[in-house]
């Protein structure tokens, strides 16, 4: 049987999500496979995979907001900023209050500045930092731009003598929540890591929608995974819906561009739109450039499952 769609996986513990996919694959039978977003080995959570002709939305799926449940260790810190590495740097005593760990994490909220950590797959000048990592070497890395649109604090117990806070966070793409963890325990005053991580959720997906892998060799064996997969189209709905002709939709099938007789409003340049026949089926995605009055082909889903 072959299968077409979005399915979101609950990844396990001390499997890299190229383990998932891997295992997926063979589970299904199925080659083309692609996760969404690399998860370390040691956290868990939502990694939506897209089999089949829906590999070619990965990149929107990545575009998608993310949510984790992290949980801050105050007064030691590491290479890896994560509770994995080697111990850098600790401090002796740790004192902070509830209203101080509030306010300076809710002062995280809104557009910040991050340093990709060494021990992430960041490339500079063709290699991966975590290679360079593993080498022992060190390079100087650029500032990114990433947004927290949200942070609520779900527990604190800061008696112990490595104070744990435990929030809840929603951000953009690209955000590293070992780094926050980092840089909101120097914004306390002390070195700190991220000790644990679940990712919660990728846009709308969470982990209702999501499968563990029993669970989906069970489904296979029962011939009912397919009705549990998310509709490629339905799995990007940040992307913005248009409907065509029946004669647009034929050309754009033929990756024509073609010339909407009822082209969108007030578009911003470069806009991508999910294209639909009048009977609803996707067509693929479509970029519209306004001077022209024209969608450009970018990805069309022309060939029979």
């Amino acid at each position: 049987m072959s299968f077409e769609g979005v399915l979101p996986v609950w990844k396990p513990v001390d499997f890299t999500s190229h383990d998932v996919v891997a295992k997926v694959r063979g589970i299904l039978g199925v080659k083309r496979i692609g996760h969404t977003g690399t998860l370390d080995p040691k956290v868990t959570g939502v990694l939506p995979l897209c089999i089949g002709r829906a590999t070619r939305v990965v990149e929107y799926i990545q575009d998608l907001p993310k949510q984790y449940e992290a949980t801050l260790t105050v007064g030691y810190a590491t290479d890896t900023e994560d509770a994995t590495g080697q111990v850098i740097a600790e401090a002796e005593r740790v004192e902070i209050t509830a209203e101080q760990a509030e306010r300076v994490i809710r002062s995280f909220v809104g557009v910040i500045s991050q340093v990709p950590p060494m021990y992430s797959a960041v490339k500079v000048d063709g290699k991966r930092l975590y290679e360079l990592a593993r080498l022992g070497k060190e390079v100087e890395r650029k500032a990114r731009n990433v947004e927290i649109y949200g942070i609520n604090l779900l527990s604190m117990d800061l008696d112990r003598r490595h104070p744990e806070i435990r929030f809840r966070v929603d951000c953009s793409k690209g955000t590293y929540i070992r780094t926050l963890c980092a840089d909101i325990g120097q914004a306390l005053g002390y070195p700190a890591v991220m000790s644990d991580l679940v990712r919660t959720a990728t846009g709308s997906m969470t982990k209702e929608n999501c499968l563990t892998l029993e669970d989906i060799g069970r489904l296979v064996k029962e011939g009912q995974l397919q009705s549990k997969l998310i509709d490629t189209a339905a799995a990007i709905p940040h992307v913005p819906a248009l409907s065509v002709t029946d004669k647009e939709a034929a050309d754009a099938l033929q990756g024509k561009k073609i010339r909407p007789a009822a082209p969108p409003a007030e578009v911003p340049d470069d806009r991508l739109f999910r294209l639909f026949a009048p009977d609803g089926t996707f067509l693929g995605i479509f970029r519209f450039e306004p001077d022209a009055a024209v969608l450009r082909p970018e990805k069309v889903f022309s060939e029979a499952r």
